[in-house]
Formats: structure tokens, C-alpha cells, sequence
């Protein structure tokens, strides 16, 4: 029985090739459950959480990298945020249900995909934006890695309801190979090309490895852990709110019943009544007494 919610980086080193298995189990039912995702769109989006994972491993940053498709089709937005910590988050914005599941028809002819990176390791923080090429987002993604990367990629992915996993294949630079085996990455390919979904979502590392390169000669390594978290919470939109102005949250709450915040990276919703309004800046009226006290 394999663990839930992980990533193995592995090598093979008969063929000079670098990889990474990605398996959410928890992570993802946590990231869809506050929406009911039609189920083209939820395959979409449990894509770019594999993907996303699998991006930041490889970048070994210390911050945050992000996934971001925007489009004119039925999908207009879907973003995907994960830290050093392995912590994730996203969602995904349409407008109708797509007809087909190819990026075209999810996303639009013109849709762009942008990869963000902001950490302490650059001056900067990267941004990249390129069109989706083929037919879907692993597609997109392997094409993205290897011209960014000038590395030969190959990446497989599987989602359902309750898992989404991917594999990761890359060519070793020739800097690094160790063997003069010509044929190892043809041969990686293939090899990885014969994974099933089931096995993808069902088999632990170990052995989902030992099944596909049995003959070659693989290294893994520990997994580390990824797990959906998001760091919006109550306090933060209230002290957001408060920062609005009283006077505000005094106008909203005259043409509605309620103030209401979602979170635009993992669909938490917060609302507040007038009670909650009262009680929020009769408390920063309490702190501020309380600091200039102090001071």
C-alpha cells in the first residue's frame, strides 16, 4: 500500500535519465471540495496541481512558484500555487463547460500560460508567459520544460476523483550523463510510455518503478510530503476589511445582508453580518487604545 500525498524524485542511471512521481490523494480532494468542478474541468485542474509540484521540485526554490492559464474559452482562468514547504493551492474559473477536454476547447485558441516564480534564491522574482501547445496541459507543460530547460521531457498524468499523479521523465544534460548509452532516453520513453492510469494512481513508488524499468538500474530517493493549504484565514480578511474603512463595510452592509470574501486562490468563502462588522472594529478600536497605552 503506497503513502498518501507524495513526491519521489528517482534516476535511472542505465539511461542517464532524471524523474519525479507526483501522487495527491488528500491534497487534491481537499483542493476541489469546496466547488462541484464539471468533470472535464476537474481534470484540468488536477493536471496543473501535478504539473505545478512537479515544477517547483525541479526549480528547488526556496518561495513560490505559480501556474497560471488564462483564455477566452469556457475555462477563462485556472491557477495553481505551490511553496518550498510542498503546501498547494488553486482553482479554476469558467464560464461554461467545455464540449471536448483539449486545451484548445477548455481554454481558447489564444490562451496563455504563464509560470511564476518568486523566491529569496533570485534578485527578481521570473515570470514566463508561452501558448499551450498540443492537445492537453501535460503536453503544454513538456513542451514548456523542454525548451525553457533545453532538456528532452516527457510527462504522463492521470486524475480521477480521488487522485491525481503524474510522471516526470528528463534527459540527463550530457555534462552529467555517466553512460554512453545512445538509446537510454529512447528507451525511458517507452518504457514509461506502457504506465496505466491505475497504476499511476494505485502503485507506491517502488513499485510503479519496478514495474516499468525492471531491467534498467534506478536510484530513489525519499519523498517528501505535499499538502493543500492556503494562507487565507478569518483574521486575515478581517484585518483586510478593517483596513477598508468602517464607513465601507457601513455602505456594503446597507445594500446587502452580508459582507462576503472569497479567497481567489482556494475558493474559502467568508462572510460577515452586522454583528461581525461591529465586533471587528469595535476590537481594532480596543487594540489601537491598548498600543497607544503601551506607547
Amino acid at each position: 500500500m503506497r503513502e498518501l500525498d507524495k513526491q519521489n524524485r528517482f534516476l535511472i542511471e542505465s539511461c542517464d535519465v532524471n524523474g519525479q512521481i507526483v501522487q495527491l490523494d488528500q491534497c487534491w480532494r481537499d483542493a476541489r471540495a469546496r466547488t462541484e468542478y464539471p468533470t472535464s474541468i476537474q481534470t484540468v485542474l488536477g493536471e496543473a496541481f501535478v504539473a505545478t509540484v512537479l515544477l517547483a521540485s525541479m526549480l528547488k526554490m526556496d518561495g513560490k512558484c505559480t501556474l497560471q492559464v488564462r483564455g477566452p474559452g469556457p475555462v477563462h482562468l485556472l491557477v495553481v500555487q505551490v511553496n518550498s514547504a510542498g503546501e498547494c493551492r488553486g482553482l479554476a474559473r469558467w464560464k461554461e463547460e467545455p464540449v471536448a477536454s483539449d486545451v484548445k476547447s477548455v481554454f481558447g485558441d489564444d490562451a496563455t500560460m504563464t509560470i511564476a516564480v518568486e523566491s529569496s534564491d533570485y534578485a527578481e522574482p521570473y515570470q514566463g508567459i508561452v501558448p499551450l501547445e498540443g492537445d492537453t496541459l501535460a503536453d503544454a507543460m513538456g513542451y514548456y520544460l523542454s525548451n525553457s530547460q533545453q532538456l528532452h521531457t516527457k510527462l504522463i498524468m492521470s486524475v480521477n476523483a480521488n487522485t491525481a499523479s503524474g510522471l516526470l521523465l528528463q534527459k540527463l544534460p550530457s555534462s552529467q550523463a555517466r553512460t554512453e548509452d545512445e538509446d537510454g532516453w529512447s528507451r525511458a520513453k517507452q518504457l514509461a510510455s506502457t504506465v496505466t492510469d491505475q497504476e499511476l494512481a494505485e502503485l507506491n513508488a517502488e513499485e510503479l518503478l519496478r514495474r516499468l524499468f525492471f531491467e534498467e538500474e534506478v536510484r530513489l530517493y525519499d519523498a517528501t510530503d505535499v499538502v493543500f493549504k492556503c494562507s487565507c484565514s478569518r483574521e486575515r480578511t478581517g484585518n483586510m476589511l478593517i483596513g477598508l474603512g468602517e464607513a465601507e463595510m457601513d455602505e456594503i452592509l446597507a445594500e446587502r445582508d452580508e459582507v462576503a470574501i472569497t479567497c481567489e486562490f482556494c475558493d474559502a468563502h467568508y462572510s460577515y453580518d452586522a454583528v461581525d462588522i461591529a465586533a471587528l472594529f469595535a476590537g481594532a478600536a480596543e487594540d489601537a487604545a491598548a498600543s497607544n497605552q503601551i506607547h
